[in-house]
């Protein structure tokens, strides 16, 4: 009786990082091949003391192999792809009456984690940044406009409630996410940073901020964790007004909302002109709209969407 075990495995892993099964099955194979074993799979078995056979051809040639055989796929390569040359000639074999005498096994030696294709992102991106002549050629300040015009389709997917544009558009503000921090492993003036120090900051940041989650500060609702946010945020920034790291370039309405909610927390400032100034008045309505807990960027915005719609019903007849 021949037995065939494919074994499979993930780019994204490390190569002798396998499951106790892919274990099990190479330490009691016959015969474990590849088709390359310059492969870093391929070598971390042979490091395990165990020996890979450099095989011209597909797994498909193991059928007829008395014993346990293990193919190893190329790393990453997927089911369908590595098993193709198999299952054509298990169903060349059916199809003529043969019998295979053969157990077939498909073992998944490793798994992605979560979060693990933002590997292949970062490698992509590393060659688009030295093979490519555009992406090359880019800058922090070149790729100010994407940055930009991707938060905003960003939000015009979630508003439309179209999940499949909203991945998409994800993916594009991502894109401009590993885009600067690429660029920036450049900089050649000791401010030089990558991936890694943008997600470990953000990492440390998340759990510095959430201590009700990572330690034992204890919360009675969503109140006490923005309020928590905000009193280490401040110790962390030593800022001297309330109002320091408000973008000045936001637009007005959103830059309205964040001074006003950010002069609240100073006793005693009267956070708008009692004025029929056009001005005031519009403050007056961002305060308004504050009080009923909603955002007045996003109000106006599906206010201005209800308009548009009722302009294209029109003009449709």
């Amino acid at each position: 009786m021949t037995r065939l075990v494919l074994l499979l495995t993930s780019p994204r892993v490390a190569p002798g990082l396998l499951t106790a099964d892919a274990w099990q099955a190479l330490r009691t194979a016959d015969r474990i091949c590849s088709a390359d074993v310059s492969h870093d799979l391929a070598a971390a078995v042979c490091a395990a003391g165990l020996r890979v056979e450099e095989l011209t051809g597909s797994p498909a040639d193991l059928l007829d192999t008395p014993g346990a055989s293990v193919w190893l796929a190329d790393p990453g390569e997927d089911l369908e792809t590595a098993s193709r040359p198999l299952a054509a000639e298990l169903v060349r074999r059916s199809e003529g009456g043969a019998s295979t005498g053969s157990e077939v096994e498909v073992l998944v030696g490793s798994y992605d984690l979560p979060g693990a294709r933002l590997i292949d992102l970062v490698e992509v991106m590393d060659r688009l940044r030295t093979e490519c002549p555009w992406d090359r050629q880019q800058t922090h300040r070149s790729l100010l406009t994407y940055l930009v015009e991707e938060a905003y389709e960003a939000v015009e997917a979630v508003e439309s409630g179209d999940t499949p544009h909203l991945r998409e558009e994800l993916g594009d503000l991502l894109l401009q996410v590993v885009f600067h921090a690429r660029i920036a492993e450049e900089h050649a003036d000791g401010d030089a940073f990558d991936i890694d120090d943008v997600t470990g900051g953000i990492v440390e940041k998340l759990v510095r901020r959430h201590p009700h989650v990572f330690a034992d500060t204890a919360v009675t609702g969503a109140a006490d964790v923005e309020a928590n946010w905000e009193t280490i945020k401040a110790a962390e920034k030593q800022r001297s007004s309330v109002l320091d790291g408000i973008p000045a370039a936001l637009p007005a309405l959103s830059l309205a909302a964040k001074t006003l909610s950010r002069a609240a927390r100073v006793d005693d400032v009267a956070l708008t002109e009692q004025t029929d100034e056009l001005g005031d008045r519009l403050l007056r309505l961002v305060v308004e709209s504050q009080t009923a807990g909603l955002d007045p960027e996003q109000v106006l915005r599906d206010a201005v969407r209800r308009l548009a719609e009722r302009v294209r019903a029109t003009e449709a007849g």
